[in-house]
């Protein structure tokens, strides 16, 4: 996926990727807007400043929030009204969350009130603009919210200069932030404080961040599982491509298409065909098992890129001529991508089994032959012995996180929301799942590593096992005593996480599926 990254600044106006999202929150991409983006922002704004003018009942507006949507508000309330939802809201508490997944957040502020249905000035979506471009970045507490407000309160604060944001490496308070970049503080206006609330934009960034993520440690899991059944002399049975009509299934048959790719010039795999019947199901299920994962994940793809280029607001500003009119209703609920991501955990939980399995029958001399912990003395050296507890530990903490956050249900607000979604700890639990997966798949990956040195001198390796094994040769020494292995781990799974382990493979097998 890394090798797609877009280069050149991103405008916003039409439908935006999952990649180009990622490749503006985390690769810091110029941020600007379309003339149509600017254009439908302005028409969505003059109606809410009519219908202020003549006191038009809008929640949120000229109405209390919540279940004080029945208490009015007048003109003159206006912009106390919207300082005083982001002083209030403002609650969620904590650790912050990382630089990535504040500009997540920001990032989809500006795609949800940018679709024009929120009615909020453009002078507020280019301060989030300016935020992206220039670096400033809000702290924002990561516990306590139930799918939207809390979050988004933290990040509103510092637009209006007060809260605490990070800028150029040093943390200030939010005015002398604004201050140092060159910014306005805003002063927010009718239905302003409201819309940058309300929305799924703090569980949709988590969600996209932790599936463009997921999606990458899926595609990898393919290339580093066709390591292990070359490392462990596996049979290709399992990956006949007759095998798969049978059971048409589109994912577990690029999976299998995948594999024979990476292992079509293998000698190892070449040598040892027919040495048995069939192997374990880890080696074996590598195309179903996967397969699942990657449907479901691409699943989520669907969706999460549908609330990405969304209006989530509430209540929207329905801006076609003869039909004008403010609509209250409940896009704001967060049960897509809440729904999807608990899927994803589970989807990415399974990888994670299946990988640990892998590396235990790499490093088991029973089941291998290679000397146990691939050590040329075991008892005196523990060789890769704890690697193998680490994954059994990221494991009891992947399967905890994969149980549903979506269906508890807490009510909120005197029971005016007595229904709630909880879809934003499913988002954020998924951004943690994908780096035990990255950590998982990266202790099989210095087994597979570590394990050449015992491989059948006569046998050739596959072109993608020797580039892989190349890039990792110049960083990791050939583990013939103990030696520190942490620093090791760090780096494979940093290899993982950047898509470089994907990138040497499809170097070598074209672009895999």
């Amino acid at each position: 996926m890394s090798k797609k990254r877009t280069k050149g600044k991103i405008f916003l106006g039409g439908r935006l990727s999952l990649e180009e999202f990622v490749e503006i929150v985390r690769f810091k991409a110029e941020v600007d807007f379309s003339p149509e983006y600017c254009q439908r922002v302005k028409k969505s704004r003059e109606l809410v400043e009519k219908w202020v003018d003549e006191e038009k009942v809008m929640y949120g507006v000229t109405t209390g929030f919540g279940a004080l949507c029945t208490q009015a508000i007048g003109k003159e309330d206006t912009e106390q009204l919207q300082e005083n939802i982001i002083l209030t809201h403002a609650v969620s508490v904590g650790e912050p969350l990382k630089e990535e997944g504040v500009r997540g957040i920001l990032l989809m502020m500006l795609q949800n009130l940018g679709q024009g249905y929120s009615g909020v000035r453009l002078e507020v979506l280019e301060t989030c603009r300016d935020f992206l471009n220039k670096g400033i970045v809000p702290v924002v507490p990561q516990s306590g919210s139930v799918g939207y407000l809390a979050l988004e309160g933290h990040v509103a604060l510092v637009l209006m200069g007060k809260g605490k944001a990070w800028y150029k490496g040093e943390l200030l308070d939010g005015n002398a932030a604004l201050e140092r970049a060159g910014i306005i503080p805003l002063t927010l206006s009718s239905k302003e404080g409201l819309a940058l609330v309300s929305g799924t934009t703090s569980p949709t960034a988590m969600a996209a961040i932790a599936l463009y993520d997921l999606l990458q440690a899926g595609k990898t899991a393919d290339v580093i599982g066709a390591l292990s059944l070359e490392t462990l002399k596996g049979v290709m049975n399992a990956f006949d491509e007759r095998v798969m009509q049978v059971r048409p299934h589109k994912e577990q048959g690029d999976t299998a298409e995948n594999v024979r790719r990476i292992l079509k010039d293998s000698g190892v795999i070449k040598k040892y065909q027919g040495s048995r019947v069939q192997d374990a199901l880890s080696l074996r299920c590598i195309p179903q098992l996967h397969g699942a994962a990657k449907k479901t994940l691409e699943d989520a793809r669907r969706t999460i890129e549908t609330e990405i280029n969304s209006c989530c607001d509430n209540p929207i500003i329905w801006r076609e001529e003869g039909r004008q009119e403010v609509i209250s209703a409940c896009n704001a609920d967060s049960s897509y991508v809440g729904i999807e991501m608990d899927s994803a955990c589970i989807a990415a939980c399974t990888l994670g089994k299946m990988s640990e399995r892998r590396n235990n029958r790499i490093i088991d001399e029973s089941l291998s032959g290679y000397p146990f912990f691939c050590i040329k003395e075991p008892g005196l050296n523990s060789g890769l012995m704890i690697p193998q507890y680490t994954q059994a530990g990221l494991l009891n903490e992947m399967r905890v996180l994969a149980s549903p956050a979506t269906i508890d249900n807490t009510p909120t607000c005197g029971n005016q929301e007595d229904y709630v979604a909880m879809g934003y700890f499913a988002c954020r639990k998924a951004v943690t799942v994908a780096e035990k997966l990255e950590y998982i798949l990266a202790i099989e990956l210095l087994s597979d590593y570590q394990a050449q040195q015992f491989q059948d001198p006569d046998a050739e390796v596959s072109s993608v096992s020797r580039n892989i094994y190349d890039t990792l040769k110049e960083k990791i020494p050939v583990m013939e005593k103990d030696m520190l292995l942490y620093p090791h781990i760090e780096y494979l799974r940093e290899l993982i996480h950047s898509g470089t382990i994907l990138n040497l493979a499809e170097d070598m097998a074209g672009e895999l599926k």
